[in-house]
């Protein structure tokens, strides 16, 4: 599969994700924190949850799983031993790879995503407060962040936690490395045409939207740094490929509910798309940036908010309310739990959660049809019958992990759209 994203909802032909395991279980309420969760999931409850996402993708796309591609890595043992010189330079605990490496593949896919346990072998390990030698990697689970379609290439994250860093180590070796794709790949850390590396860059998914080939709206915060956002900028500019805008979009550092632009603000159509008021329309100090790329050349000024200035650029979105427009206290408390958070599978045909009803009731009001995951994966509900529809998954659990189904999704190909 050749990969191509060059919008947010183009008919999806092909997803990765990562069905949660016991990696997410691996938490207590001392390190959730760290493991940047404000709680801790019931991994059987989240299981039955995320099934219903992963089944309706599997009825309508192709679906990789990060484990399954992870382990085929694995049996190919040069991509394994950079792999795991890599991973383990970074845990700290260099001179490991060998000892690693004699395990088998899907054993060891196992360890690299849910932890390598600490053998209490000397002193200092028994002593120990830490349980993992290499910790789990709790948020794989939201395949969104570690890496994102940007037109024909596949843009590598960089966390900003470096909890999560290994995640984008095991998606880039995947890119690299699977003969499942064809893809070239971008690395802030590692930048082409001799471009200095800036440690102060930050990239993640949920931060970073495709709305056309050349036009992309991203996010700047706690988890996306204006230093990340200019990486982009300077690969647009050496590639100098005609004419492209960036809208930034800064974003508050807390509550945690809006640590990514995709809480606050997503694409559900050619003509709609969905945001949370109180930050996209709010008077506040957050700017909402236009960045004009002109064969080498760059211009930036300020515009009201992001629907304004997509409309300068014949893009022209009518947006509907997360929560509804009944008071703020239901926009701010489905907000909270992901209700901006939608993932499109077509155009007009989305996903998201069901305990958002507000939030679905206002699609409904703007031409929606609300069907239920379980309907679809039955077969008693099919989504070619319907021009827009707001296909709906459980989520008292999975929301609690601070991400929605555009979160816990990574295109890697989608077809075009017309506009």
């Amino acid at each position: 599969m050749k990969t191509c994203i060059n919008s947010e909802i183009g008919k999806l032909e092909g997803v990765i994700i990562h069905s949660p395991g016991s990696e997410v279980e691996n938490m207590t309420p001392e390190n959730a924190e760290r493991a940047l969760y404000s709680d801790i999931l019931n991994l059987s409850i989240a299981s039955k949850e995320y099934a219903q996402l992963a089944g309706v993708l599997q009825k309508i796309t192709q679906v990789f799983e990060v484990k399954k591609m992870l382990q085929d890595v694995l049996g190919n043992n040069m991509a394994k031993m950079q792999l795991l010189q890599e991973i383990c330079n970074h845990e700290g605990i260099s001179g490991m790879e060998e000892q690693l490496a004699e395990k088998p593949a899907a054993q060891l896919a196992d360890l690299l995503i849910e932890g390598l346990i600490l053998e209490r072998n000397n002193l200092t390990n028994y002593l120990s407060h830490e349980k993992f030698l290499m910790r789990p990697l709790h948020n794989l689970f939201f395949t969104r962040d570690s890496a994102m379609g940007m037109n024909g290439n596949m843009l590598i994250g960089r966390m900003a936690n470096p909890v999560r860093e290994r995640e984008t180590m095991i998606v880039e070796a995947i890119f690299s490395h699977h003969p499942a794709f064809e893809t070239s790949t971008l690395n802030p850390i590692k930048p082409l045409h001799g471009m200095p590396v800036d440690t102060k860059a930050t990239l993640e998914g949920g931060d970073f939207q495709v709305i056309r080939n050349d036009i992309f709206v991203i996010g700047t915060g706690v988890r996306t740094s204006t230093q990340g956002i200019d990486f982009i900028i300077e690969n647009i500019k050496k590639e100098n490929k005609g004419v492209h805008h960036i809208v930034v979009q800064e974003l508050p550092s807390t509550p945690e509910s809006f640590i990514h632009l995709d809480m606050v603000f997503t694409c559900l159509n050619t003509d709609a798309c969905m945001v949370y008021e109180p930050v996209v329309y709010g008077l506040s100090r957050y700017k909402t940036i236009s960045i004009r790329i002109d064969n080498g050349k760059v211009q930036i000024n300020e515009q009201p908010n992001i629907p304004e200035a997509l409309k300068k650029l014949g893009i022209d979105l009518k947006p509907i309310t997360c929560g509804g427009k009944k008071d703020p206290w239901t926009q701010e408390r489905e907000q909270w739990h992901s209700g901006a958070n939608f993932f499109a599978f077509a155009p007009g045909k989305i996903i998201g959660y069901e305990r958002n009803v507000n939030t679905l009731e206002e699609l409904n009001k703007n031409g929606f049809e609300i069907i239920r995951a379980l309907d679809v994966i039955k077969g008693k509900v099919n989504v070619n019958d319907y021009q827009k529809c707001a296909v709906t998954i459980a989520g008292s659990e999975l929301a609690r992990g601070g991400g929605g189904a555009r979160c816990m999704t990574m295109p890697v190909r989608r077809a075009e759209v017309k506009w």
